[in-house]
């Protein structure tokens, strides 16, 4: 039997609330509320990181951004470190058997060794080195060993488009074998540059544009892969990195991208549809997140991780095609390198924050916050149930010993000069 395809579209900066089927109501998306009609849907899905690089380094990996030393802030034009070249990532987790393409925004790295993408497994690549409001700019294209910088403005109003255009291409080139595409949206990060050749008019104004753009594109990329006759065996997922920034939704969850340990800069859609293995209308309950994706893939394609590889992620094919399978008995939250919180199915402890420009340590509130009474993280019940403190703060300080010392394995972070005219 074919293995199946695999199409992961990363949404950039947006929100748990800015898709129909997790409840928007100022954005248009009839084509992601397909992918869960007819798939799975996950309620309880968290990205690694509350900012870009360290989300997307988990994704990549399986594997929390502090094991390979990205998970202080982002990485800005000038910075020269990147992903290390000996991480495991799911195009090469893949490998042999899988064609894999990276479309879209890579910002793990934008100078050699860790640029081109193609050097983490990647067959081909077509994006851009880190966001779009970054300086310099330039797309950017790499087949194998061979670089090749596209001259001249990047037209920010097409790129949502051209990604799309470039896997649906890449789909068809692998017809005959696996595939698997990341496509890593720009949209719905600033700036927000709506693409005039489709007018959407949103009542979310240019960010609801941008995204009703992404979701008229996956519906041409679900008519394309079924003209191919690769519909019923390619999963079709869709994310985000972390939650909205200045605009967009987190549903009725606290706060927004980069805000300490609260719901709202985590908590992320995911949607899938693989018709001939994901029944129609999951809806999975259980904790989730962007770590349990290359282990998911791989159950997927019938393959194993690599000997000795430690993932923080979980193979959750399980719960995705309708069944019970294990979900995380515990999600942790990173502020860069300090683990800021942690949650439970039913408990979540927040133990920093931010107020105008301090980084707030909660730990002596404390907060802990019922998550099955209190979604929305309003009012800590920590005074009532001293019990279920106790063991949260616990298992706080078992995560924090854990993982901060692997903070020490890589030269202290210094942000670059001008990272301040280059915020991600």
């Amino acid at each position: 039997m074919r293995k199946p395809n695999f199409i992961v579209i990363l949404a950039d900066d947006l929100g748990y609330g800015d898709v129909g089927c997790n409840g928007s109501t100022h954005i248009r998306t009839p084509n992601i509320d397909r992918l869960a009609a007819e798939g799975a849907r996950f309620t309880d899905f968290y990205a690694s990181a509350n900012v870009c690089t360290p989300s997307r380094a988990g994704l990549l990996t399986g594997r929390y951004a502090i094991r390979s030393g990205l998970a202080h802030e982002v990485l800005q034009p000038d910075d020269t470190k990147g992903l290390p070249l000996a991480e495991v990532t799911i195009p090469r987790a893949l490998k042999p058997d899988y064609a894999t393409a990276l479309f879209g925004k890579w910002h793990l790295g934008h100078v050699a060794p860790h640029f081109p993408p193609t050097n983490y497994g990647f067959d081909r690549f077509y994006g851009v080195p880190y966001s779009h409001d970054m300086r310099p700019l330039q797309v950017y294209e790499a087949d194998g060993d061979t670089l090749t910088p596209h001259d001249g403005r990047v037209d920010m109003a097409k790129l949502t488009q051209q990604f799309f255009e470039q896997a649906m291409a890449f789909a068809e080139a692998s017809r005959d074998r696996p595939f698997f595409i990341l496509l890593a949206l720009m949209a719905p990060h600033i700036p927000l540059v709506p693409n005039p050749d489709d007018p959407t008019d949103s009542a979310g104004g240019a960010y609801g544009d941008v995204v009703e753009e992404i979701d008229l594109n996956i519906g041409r990329l679900l008519a394309k892969l079924k003209a191919l006759g690769l519909d019923d065996d390619t999963m079709v997922a869709f994310t985000s990195d972390n939650g909205p920034w200045f605009e967009g939704s987190s549903g009725p969850f606290r706060d927004r991208k980069g805000g300490g340990a609260w719901d709202g800069a985590f908590r992320v859609p995911f949607v899938a549809r693989l018709p001939s293995r994901i029944p129609a209308g999951t809806v999975a309950g259980g904790l989730s997140s962007n770590l349990d994706i290359l282990p998911t893939l791989l159950s997927l394609a019938g393959l194993q991780a690599p000997a000795g590889l430690e993932l923080d992620g979980l193979d959750v094919s399980d719960q995705l095609t309708g069944g019970e399978g294990p979900a995380h008995e515990e999600i942790l939250l990173f502020n860069n390198n300090h683990v800021a919180g942690l949650r439970t199915e039913r408990w979540k402890l927040v133990a920093r924050s931010y107020y105008r420009t301090y980084d707030a340590p909660l730990d002596a509130l404390p907060l802990l916050f019922d998550m099955q009474a209190d979604p929305g993280e309003t009012y800590s019940v920590a005074r009532l149930n001293p019990e279920a403190l106790a063991d949260m703060r616990e298992r706080l300080a078992r995560a924090r010993a854990r993982y901060e010392p692997m903070a020490a394995a890589f030269p202290p972070h210094q942000a670059p000069a001008s990272a301040a005219d280059h915020p991600d």
